[in-house]
């Protein structure tokens, strides 16, 4: 099969994922084989490509937002049939057994892996998962479509959650890429009222026409104090900034798996008044499919770009300058055919 392997870590300008044809991966006991059609790009991956997450086994095939069919089942797999749709994500394994997992809490476990860092992902023509993690995708999507609800939105449910804006609140969002385009379409769905700071003018637009009732720059201050704000850039220096614009016991939800340093904060400024910061830490199997059910219902319509699997390393450099608007999206031929 094809796939786009890393075998350094190394900055994408550098072109650090190479195509190249290596065997289709057997399906183990209790793992479906999956016939990649779509793969959605991630700031999760650049970060895995330049190294910013530590290299966890090379050589390695990243993506974790992938959308395909089962074309072969392990041993005691009995969870799909051949030929149905799935989805894999972020999250792939967990124990099952310790005070995290046994308490909902399954993002937490600490012998949690992932895939695309832990384990070959979907930047390539097949890939293999444990049916117990793999998704059953909603029919109102498509290949593409479903692609970015994998991370993006799966991630972007769980900050929404955290940040705990009761309906017809008050919510904000710093920076407007691929989460949060499907962030905003669940909280306008919930009735939120949603203030934008984000830096390219198109990302702007794009949350204007989501339904924003507000937007500007990163550093401009919004117009209301919001109860709950979601932090989507890797940028610490921001996080300041955030809190002076939270209302009194106002939760500030960071969603990135890495951030630039955070300043120092001022209590009195900052913190007081009850407000708080939560980090948001992959997800669980339960927000999966919750969010993939209430994105079908509530219409959630996604903004994508496609790209051939082979220009996986173009795709991830317009990703880091901010010149994609939505989600890039990688297709195998499988996927250009469908």
């Amino acid at each position: 099969m094809r796939a786009m392997l890393m075998r350094q870590p190394g900055e994408v300008a550098d072109r650090p994922l190479r195509m190249e044809e290596v065997a289709v991966p057997t399906p183990r006991p209790g793992e479906i084989l999956v016939g990649i059609r779509a793969c959605a790009i991630c700031r999760t991956d650049l970060h895995v490509v330049e190294g910013e997450l530590p290299p966890l086994r090379t050589p390695l095939v990243p993506g974790h937002q992938a959308v395909g069919r089962v074309v072969a089942r392990g041993r005691d797999a009995t969870r799909f049939r051949e030929g149905d749709r799935v989805g894999i994500a972020w999250l792939r394994h967990t124990c099952g057994a310790c005070l995290y997992c046994a308490t909902d809490r399954e993002n937490l476990c600490e012998r949690a892996e992932f895939t695309g860092w832990h384990a070959d992902g979907g930047f390539a023509e097949y890939a293999v998962v444990d049916e117990e993690y793999a998704y059953s995708i909603p029919s109102v999507f498509s290949d593409v479509e479903a692609a970015p609800l994998l991370c993006a939105g799966i991630i972007g449910y769980r900050a929404l959650t955290l940040a705990a804006v009761r309906p017809g609140g008050r919510l904000g969002m710093y920076g407007f890429g691929s989460s949060a385009h499907v962030t905003i379409q669940i909280a306008r769905a919930r009735n939120l009222e949603v203030y934008v700071c984000t830096r390219e003018p198109s990302h702007r637009q794009l949350a204007r026409t989501l339904g924003a009732a507000w937007v500007g720059d990163l550093r401009e201050p919004m117009p209301h104090r919001t109860e709950g704000t979601i932090l989507f850039a890797p940028a610490g220096d921001l996080v300041p900034v955030a809190l002076r614009n939270l209302a009194r016991g106002g939760t500030l939800a960071l969603a990135g798996i890495y951030m630039t340093p955070v300043p120092r904060l001022d209590y009195e400024a900052d913190l007081f008044y009850e407000r708080g910061i939560r980090s948001v830490t992959a997800n669980t199997r339960a927000d999966g499919a919750a969010l993939l059910a209430e994105a079908a219902r509530a219409g959630v319509r996604l903004t994508t770009t496609e790209f051939p699997l082979e220009v996986a390393n173009q795709a991830l450099e317009l990703l880091k300058v901010g010149a994609l608007t939505g989600t890039g999206v990688l297709l195998t031929e499988d996927g250009f055919r469908v």
